[in-house]
């Protein structure tokens, strides 16, 4: 009976806090509202149901119904529906953070993150499909990740967001007016979604959680103004100001540039969270004394990809060097070491900036990026090869630069079957494999060097895809890390 499983959402709600007991009459009415029901029996149980399962039912009978299609967008948009039956109003969602944060900033992230994910707004059952593992590297634990909790629109969906109207509102993704959204084909819902505001830098910015959590608390800072990325001093400035007052979280931001940059160039927005990362965790292999900034720590971190690591107690001077270092680096050429500011009047230098607290010190990592293409390498040259696409394609943003690889879902499947041919036929059969065909080279590779049995397979694939990853982000460096590309990295130092 349907009745169970209206009485089960409301009691989830109860049970997490999301309504009180005085609210409880009135989620089921709006339950009912969004079934298209008009009438209830209060059930004499009410089943032990996760809310997946819970969800289910309801999306079921909402088919079976004809209310919605049964499709994996359509259910998407009405489970959305369902939970806003629960969530509460902005005011309050935003009362409850600014009375936590009194008490202490990682009160009001617990509590937030907590209903960030029990009002479903982040899937936790999803979540929990993505593959994860870490891979022991010569530059520390890298992250990796399989991406599963993104669902892949079915073609009936695809169709209908293509003859959709198209709409300019709200105009991204990051816009505050996604608040309450009703969704659309080609729009996700947002009923569930609350933000909490805060001021950065005398500016009004929104914070909030990733609904595809890629680490612990991958939260989202973003400009309520729908304004384009920049990095420049004041963007350096935006993130001091935002780890002075969540010092248990780091922040960083997208390079500002295409290819190097993120998704979302549009929007300006920052990443961050309570984690740290491989990269974070890397030594500064040289130190730097930079004329006329001797009061700030400075130095080459031990990382594939190209980092300066600025530390000190004055974020107004951390700010002024990482500024001259990114005004420095936007007009800097050596040819001998690939490297040009500009081509036919096209900028090809920014930067990708990480900040964190450690102690009583302020931590910046600067990643030099150049997003340079040529006729060999026409996805940029600091990008993954060619011969790293079938593991790793895709930009190099933020979390990949920083040691957490987000690898494709197609991979699961591939390296399912990849395993099972390398212990039983071996990698030189992968090659009659129009599917693994494409990791055949790869994996006949590091299949010479290490013995494969049916017990360690997995581990050693997981293992190679670790130092492929590696690579990736060698790729993506812009200095190698030879004795040759690491003179030519200070020597751009020794400019400033």
């Amino acid at each position: 009976m349907i009745y169970n499983y209206i009485a089960a959402l409301a009691q989830y709600g109860l049970k997490t806090g999301l309504i009180a007991p005085e609210d409880r009459t009135f989620a089921i009415n709006s339950i009912l509202a969004a079934l298209d029901l008009d009438e209830y029996e209060e059930p004499e149980t009410i089943p032990e149901e996760s809310l997946e399962n819970i969800l289910k039912a309801l999306l079921d009978f909402a088919c079976e119904k004809g209310i919605i299609e049964n499709s994996i967008v359509y259910r998407d948009l009405f489970d959305t529906k369902l939970m806003a039956c629960l969530t509460p109003r902005p005011s309050e969602v935003i009362g409850k953070f600014r009375s936590d944060y009194k008490s202490s900033p990682v009160t009001a992230t617990d509590n937030f993150y907590k209903f960030s994910q029990d009002t479903d707004y982040i899937r936790r059952y999803r979540i929990a499909k993505d593959i994860k593992w870490k891979a022991e590297t010569e530059y520390g634990e890298l992250d990796i990740t399989i991406n599963l909790s993104k669902p892949e629109k079915d073609p009936k969906a695809i169709a209908a967001a293509k003859n959709a109207k198209q709409s300019g509102y709200p105009k991204c993704l990051l816009c505050p007016e996604n608040v309450g959204y009703a969704g659309r084909v080609n729009h996700p819902a947002r009923q569930n979604h609350r933000i909490i505001p805060v001021e950065i830098c005398g500016e009004e910015w929104g914070f909030q959680y990733s609904p595809y959590v890629y680490y612990n608390e991958h939260c989202i800072l973003f400009n309520q103004k729908h304004t384009p990325m920049v990095i420049d001093k004041k963007a350096f400035e935006k993130l001091f100001d935002f780890v002075r007052q969540f010092p248990h979280y780091f922040i960083g931001s997208n390079a500002d540039l295409p290819i190097v940059g993120g998704s979302i160039l549009s929007h300006e927005h920052f990443q961050g969270g309570n984690y740290t990362f491989a990269m974070a965790k890397a030594p500064v292999e040289k130190e730097y004394v930079i004329k006329g900034f001797e009061d700030i720590g400075a130095g080459r971190v031990k990382w594939p990809m190209s980092v300066i690591r600025l530390s000190g107690k004055d974020t107004a001077r951390l700010s002024e060097l990482a500024d001259h270092i990114l005004i420095s680096w936007r007009g800097y050429t050596d040819e001998s070491a690939f490297i040009f500011a500009e081509t036919n009047g096209e900028p090809h230098s920014t930067i990708t900036p990480i900040a964190r607290k450690k102690g009583d010190m302020y931590e910046l990592d600067l990643v030099l990026r150049n997003n340079i293409t040529t006729e060999e390498h026409p996805l940029g040259v600091y990008h993954p090869h060619a011969e790293l696409h079938h593991i790793k394609k895709e930009n190099i943003g933020l979390i990949e630069v920083m040691g957490l690889a987000v690898l494709p879902a197609r991979l699961k499947s591939e390296m399912e079957q990849l395993e099972k041919v390398l212990a039983q036929k071996g990698a030189e059969s992968l090659r009659d494999d129009p599917v693994l065909e494409k990791h055949a080279d790869w994996a006949a590779e590091f299949a010479s060097r290490r013995e494969i049995t049916p017990e360690n397979v997995s581990d050693v694939v997981r293992d190679e895809i670790g130092k492929v990853f590696a690579k990736v982000l060698e790729h993506a460096g812009v200095y190698k890390r030879t004795p040759e590309g690491m003179a030519a990295f200070d020597r751009f130092v020794e400019t400033l």
